[in-house]
């Protein structure tokens, strides 16, 4: 039987230093209550709870969307990645980068990923451009594969699976390519013929110029080993259109494999690309990366690997084929 005393008045006294203990614990817990204020969930992007992944934890897939006035055309597509990625049941995080957006960019990106935890919006303060802003989003990408798409949604996010297959298959990245898609009856490209005759001629200087063996350098939709991701945007220098092909340059100059999958594509209306004047403007960039080139810039490395091993794919079960 156990004896049932009343304690002395002298106990509060005792007991003090144990409930301040309890005071200091529950103080590292739980944020100070107000009385006369309401508790709100610590939603830094104003609606989609970020809830994070713990930072020993990878994701599987980093999905960057950079995004410059895109607030009419990027709710639509954002919502299809969120539900194909949460249909594959695997691990995935997506950063849309908002490169200093005059519209309200962020705003509709807020509200088209309210209940997706895995959405967070990296805001520039000034529009930097493309380049720029997929640089940034790569550098503050954690998955093991990285993927950058373009906001507008005209390379369906399914055909993800595709430049997943290229890689399991042993490729460091694997780049959609519209090009080889339209001599394929298997897949669709809708482009405007103005585009498709001025990208064939640009195409073909960029090959003449240094980036060979590739036909299709400009598609937004391009998949990466995150040790490669990381190697190849730690020395890009361009902020512009003309940033995908310093990274094929310095991919080709370091021996990286690289895998051209066809895709479907369609071209989509609002497009921001104009043929001659950002065609010109990318000419002078390349010439710019040849010159960094014969600089030492881009001098070949080791190829880089996570802890010396790189990522094991060969299990990985691509969406789509």
């Amino acid at each position: 039987m156990f004896e049932i005393r009343s304690l002395p008045r002298s106990s509060p006294v005792k007991m003090r230093q144990p409930m301040l203990a309890f005071r200091s614990w529950l103080s590292y817990r739980c944020a100070p209550f107000v009385p006369g204020t309401k508790r709100s969930r610590h939603t830094p992007t104003g609606g989609c709870l970020n809830v994070t992944l713990c930072p020993t934890q990878t994701p599987y897939l980093s999905v960057i969307i950079p995004a410059f006035n895109e607030a009419r055309r990027l709710p639509l597509f954002l919502q299809r990645v969120i539900a194909h990625l949460d249909q594959r049941g695997q691990s995935y995080e997506i950063l849309v980068v908002d490169d200093g957006s005059h519209d309200r960019t962020a705003e509709a990106v807020t509200l088209a990923s309210q209940g997706c935890p895995h959405v967070r919006l990296i805001p520039l303060t000034c529009n930097m451009g493309k380049g720029a802003a997929v640089r940034r989003g790569m550098q503050a990408a954690r998955g093991t594969i990285q993927l950058f798409a373009d906001a507008d949604g005209a390379t369906p996010i399914e055909e993800l699976g595709r430049l997943e297959a290229a890689l399991v298959d042993g490729a460091d990245l694997a780049i959609g390519s519209r090009a080889l898609a339209s001599h394929n009856p298997d897949f669709t490209v809708h482009a405007r013929w103005h585009r498709s005759v001025l990208g064939s001629l640009f195409n073909n200087l960029v090959r003449r110029l240094g980036v060979q063996h590739i036909a299709d350098t400009q598609c937004g939709f391009k998949l990466f080993r995150q040790p490669i991701a990381q190697d190849l945007f730690a020395v890009s220098c361009i902020d512009g259109y003309a940033f995908d092909l310093e990274l094929l340059y310095v991919a080709r100059q370091r021996r990286y494999r690289i895998a051209e999958v066809p895709i479907n594509w369609t071209d989509q209306p609002g497009s921001k690309v104009r043929p001659w004047r950002d065609g010109s403007l990318m000419l002078r960039e390349l010439l710019a990366i040849r010159k960094r080139e014969a600089q030492g810039l881009y001098r070949p490395r080791c190829r880089p690997t996570s802890n010396g091993v790189e990522p094991a794919l060969t299990t990985v079960e691509p969406s789509h084929f």
